[in-house]
């Protein structure tokens, strides 16, 4: 018992060691909502050079025709995802889960060599919510004028309508174009023109609408911090060695507005690193989970060293050990595993598409009858056939069957990959040879230089 009441006291002593800060809510955050300051410089325009082009492509790739049909579609109708000429069909739902688990592995892997820096620059999430911030930050003015209680004038009046506006605008197109890809955008369009969508699909549209409005206008870091799972799991992969937006307190402590003071730290507590964060921390109180790595506070420190003649960088991209010991690693077992894993797993997913099969066909006996003897003396046996078509370039298929003398088949022998398509087709197979009870047969699917098979078995009357 002595044991263990030494172990508790020691315990309760580290706890109580503990440093606890109050941290008050930043100036720019009002009634719960981050008014955030925008700013300008090398992160900034990274940020615009890496989100344009993605926004251009998710709206503009869904009218875009290849061999007439859209070119990048989820056709829920053929059960197919068609990218060019290169398609994916349910058959082929594990290589589409292999490429998402290579996506997840190369975001662990960034996750651990540059820590959140997909969510800053790259994410939907994060590109759009910069969108509706630059678009209120165009309309209402700056994150001050929108953190003061204003008079409701009708000046601010129209500014807020016209913000409102620019947002439904956005978020229609959004919606728009993300539905584009599961429907058609021509006849999405047109049925938008001429008032005859489906139910359905307006529905559809209106949600997504709403939910871009709602998320992107009003929730924005919300979803950062409490929705998204990559924010919650990828802490754990951060070591000492990864690269995140870090304040150096070596450098900037302790900070002072006065210089009178005497006080050598590089900080002069303007507080513009927490007015341009877009989900509302202070860097200066060490790496929190809510960070996206965006470079906000970079571009804001930068330009007020700039101002007074300090060098940049109290706050960059560097890693743990950099800020304490000057140096650190980029090659270490854990990231070189992550690395060789995500490797190993693209060559695989490789493999597989190479291999992918273009065509399925299946064969299967009739179950109503085994067999039926014919007035001329020929012996059939009864099949169900089908052929499923994953590429556009595939017109008819043809059937036959090796395995039989003197055989002949009836029925579906000439099957299209147009009408025919994932249908069950009836084939009789007859033959005059005298056979065992049963016989194993082949099945042989043939269009240009391509063939399938399938074996199966035809059944003889018992001698």
């Amino acid at each position: 018992m002595v044991f263990h009441s030494e172990v508790a006291c020691s315990r309760v002593k580290r706890m109580t060691n503990i440093p606890l800060y109050n941290l008050d809510s930043p100036k720019h955050i009002a009634n719960g909502t981050i008014h955030v300051r925008l700013v300008s410089g090398l992160f900034q325009r990274l940020r615009y050079l890496v989100s344009a082009p993605l926004v251009t492509l998710f709206v503009v790739m869904a009218w875009v025709q290849y061999d007439g049909k859209q070119a990048i579609q989820f056709s829920l109708a053929e059960h197919q995802l068609r990218v060019f000429a290169w398609s994916l069909s349910w058959n082929d739902l594990p290589l589409l889960a292999g490429l998402l688990i290579v996506a997840a592995l190369i975001l662990f892997v960034m996750a651990m060599t540059i820590g959140r820096a997909w969510c800053g620059f790259a994410c939907p999430q994060s590109i759009w919510s910069w969108m509706f911030i630059r678009i209120e930050d165009f309309t209402e003015g700056n994150s001050r004028k929108r953190a003061r209680k204003q008079p409701l004038t009708f000046n601010r009046i129209i500014r807020k309508l016209t913000k409102h506006g620019l947002w439904i605008i956005v978020s229609a197109v959004t919606a728009f174009s993300f539905s584009a890809y599961f429907f058609p955008s021509r006849e999405l369009l047109h049925g938008l023109l001429t008032f005859t969508l489906p139910v359905d699909v307006a529905g559809w549209l209106l949600i997504m609408l709403g939910l871009t409005y709602l998320n992107a206008g009003y929730v924005r870091e919300k979803i950062c911090l409490h929705a998204c799972p990559y924010a919650r799991f990828q802490s754990v992969m951060f070591d000492r060695d990864t690269y995140t937006v870090s304040y150096d307190v070596e450098r900037g402590e302790p900070r002072n507005k006065s210089k009178a003071l005497g006080i050598k730290g590089d900080c002069v507590d303007c507080t513009l690193c927490v007015q341009v964060c877009p989900v509302g921390i202070d860097i200066r109180n060490g790496l929190q989970a809510a960070c996206i790595d965006c470079g906000a506070c970079i571009d804001a420190c930068d330009s007020v060293m700039g101002h007074l003649g300090k060098p940049k960088g109290l706050i960059r991209f560097a890693s743990d050990n950099i800020l304490t010991a000057s140096k650190t690693r980029f090659w270490r077992p854990r990231l070189f595993a992550y690395s060789a894993v995500t490797a190993v797993c693209i060559v695989i997913i490789t493999i597989g598409f190479v291999n992918k099969t273009d065509l399925l066909f299946n064969v299967q006996r009739d179950r109503n009858e085994l067999y039926v003897l014919q007035a001329d003396d020929r012996l059939c046996n009864s099949y169900q056939v089908k052929i499923e078509s994953f590429v556009h370039d595939l017109d008819s298929v043809e059937i036959t069957v090796n395995g039989l003398n003197q055989a002949t088949v009836e029925g579906a022998t000439n099957l299209s990959a147009l009408s025919d398509n994932a249908q069950w087709q009836l084939i009789k197979v007859c033959t005059k040879e005298d056979l065992p009870y049963r016989t194993k047969i082949n099945f042989v699917a043939t269009s240009g230089e391509k063939s399938w098979r399938q074996i199966s078995t035809f059944i003889a009357p018992s001698t």
